[in-house]
């Protein structure tokens, strides 16, 4: 693009526009590969009571614990959320959101 003449910021335009929709399939991706990791959760946000409890950490250590009710409603709000965030980025990507 550069060769026929376009500037930078016409380059970084184009690019964003024709790119837009692979790095929010890739970012769905990720979404959903991080959400449903408990591992890297604990490891990386740590699993302090009232601090740094993530929904999947805590899913994990009620059920642990037995308390299958408060695991299953944690689980709920985790899918709503997931369901919430690809169904924007799902809106996004097929052009139904303005631009």
């Amino acid at each position: 693009m550069l060769g026929l003449g376009a500037n930078q910021i016409q380059v970084i335009w184009t690019l964003w526009k024709e790119a837009r929709l692979p790095l929010l399939a890739a970012l769905m991706a990720g979404f959903g590969a991080v959400i449903s990791e408990v591992g890297a959760s604990m490891m990386v946000g740590g699993n302090i009571k009232g601090q740094t409890r993530l929904l999947t950490t805590a899913i994990v250590l009620e059920t642990g614990r037995g308390n299958f009710a408060i695991a299953i409603a944690l689980s709920v709000i985790l899918l709503l959320v997931a369901f919430l965030v690809n169904f924007a980025l799902t809106a996004i990507q097929q052009g139904r959101v303005r631009k």
